[in-house]
């Protein structure tokens, strides 16, 4: 382990060691919990002041829920944790040898913040695969303002098809909604759309008919759902046929504008296009000049350090891990648990005491929702789909949720939605 410091900036040489934490997504913040009787001072920071529940984003992009249900303020999260302080600024870099973070403050100023020890957990952003252009016409989903602005789009379509004269191409047009990528985000958000046509907004326009909505989910590998059991993908691609779902695999998309996609040498129209598809992580590589894999993860040893760096380590989404000759997903049970560890790892060093075994993750399983009363759960051996899926599908992110507040509001959601078949979130909050 690489000698700690001894002065902060002040020049006091009586403290606690700093350990700075870069994101409070999942990885980030098991970290800060899971240190709070450490004796450290813990520094959590990001560009955001909440805590995302990202695998519920689709469902405030489709009007199931509200940005509040999933979002919860870190402050409030780690508000009696007494060795612990929040940062809002965003990380520009790493200086190595003075040990401080670079940091863009919200004013546009700039302020350095001195580390004992660096955790880099600052996640993914969306992947275009070399098109960026694409973005303008076929939005990500990784922020609550990609959710709401999302929302608005898939509401505006609906009330710009009935502000139509006449049934035509123009209206089809508008009732076209295209998701590009069919991993569990977009699997999850077309059964989703489905559901908020079919059912919720039946009933609520005089020109148009909802139903007769199309949502299409593109896919370029050959079916939909790789990272599950070949079974119950084929299981979730029936239930989505029978929701109305048109899925397309075997063809990547070759361009995408403002009046639809081309795949396979034929043009879609679509006024809704969403990007559902590859991610590829944040910069952060960089800052420390590590090794890094093919998609810019950095390669970290087997106790997620730097090689050669003991006091930098990277988890989640932002690190390479290859765990019997497979590199682990990005995933958020992935970052709780290298979250933990590295929290565990760094208290024993302090400690001097036996430091934990090399990281293993331990697979806790697949689990992806299909619309109503209809799951994917694959543990091991075992493959569900169906009901008892959807009932440990709804109880795993309940309970995953930051905060007892957000667990109350999304049960109680959908709840009402689930007797009822409406959605309280039907906001459009942009310019349609």
């Amino acid at each position: 382990m690489a000698e700690l410091s001894s002065r902060d900036p002040s020049g006091s040489t009586n403290r606690r060691p700093r350990v700075v934490i870069v994101g409070a997504g999942f990885g980030g913040l098991a970290v800060a919990r899971t240190l709070r009787r450490a004796p450290v001072e813990v520094v959590l920071i990001d560009r955001a002041n909440h805590h995302l529940f990202t695998p519920l984003l689709y469902q405030v992009a489709t009007a199931d829920l509200g940005p509040g249900d999933i979002a919860s303020p870190i402050r409030q999260i780690l508000r009696r944790q007494r060795n612990a302080q929040v940062l809002l600024a965003e990380a520009e870099g790493v200086d190595l040898d003075g040990r401080q973070v670079q940091l863009r403050l919200p004013d546009g100023g700039l302020r350095q913040e001195p580390f004992d020890f660096l955790i880099l957990a600052t996640g993914v952003r969306a992947s275009y695969f070399g098109h960026d252009d694409w973005e303008r016409h076929a939005p990500s989903l990784k922020t609550l303002q990609d959710a709401t602005a999302l929302r608005d789009r898939v509401l505006a379509a609906f009330e710009r098809a009935e502000l139509e004269p006449e049934e035509g191409e123009r209206r089809d047009e508008l009732l076209t909604f295209v998701l590009v990528g069919a991993g569990p985000t977009g699997v999850e958000m077309a059964g989703a759309l489905a559901e908020l046509a079919r059912e919720t907004l039946v009933r609520d326009f005089r020109r148009i008919d909802p139903r007769r909505a199309r949502v299409v989910l593109l896919e370029a590998g050959p079916r939909i759902l790789p990272g599950f059991d070949e079974r119950l993908a084929r299981r979730a691609a029936a239930r989505l046929a029978g929701m109305g779902v048109e899925v397309r695999c075997g063809r990547p998309v070759e361009a995408i504008d403002a009046d639809g996609v081309v795949v396979g040498g034929t043009r879609l129209a679509a006024a809704t296009v969403a990007w559902t598809a590859g991610v590829a992580p944040t910069p952060a590589a960089a800052w420390l000049g590590a090794s890094v894999d093919r998609s810019g993860r950095v390669r970290v040893a087997s106790d997620l350090s730097v090689p050669g760096r003991g006091e930098l380590f990277a988890i989640g989404d932002v690190a390479f891990v290859e765990q019997d000759g497979r590199a682990l997903p990005g995933v958020a049970q992935v970052a709780l648990q290298q979250g933990r560890y590295v929290a565990r790892l760094i208290a024993a060093r302090l400690a001097g005491g036996p430091v934990p075994p090399p990281f293993r993750y331990r697979d806790l399983g697949n689990m992806a929702v299909v619309g109503r009363n209809f799951a994917l759960l694959e543990r091991r051996s075992l493959r569900l789909g169906g009901y008892l899926a959807w009932l440990a599908w709804a109880l795993v992110h309940l309970e995953s949720l930051a905060l007892f507040s957000n667990r109350l509001a999304v049960f109680t959601r959908w709840a009402w939605q689930y007797f009822t078949r409406q959605r309280g979130s039907r906001l459009i909050l942009g310019k349609p």
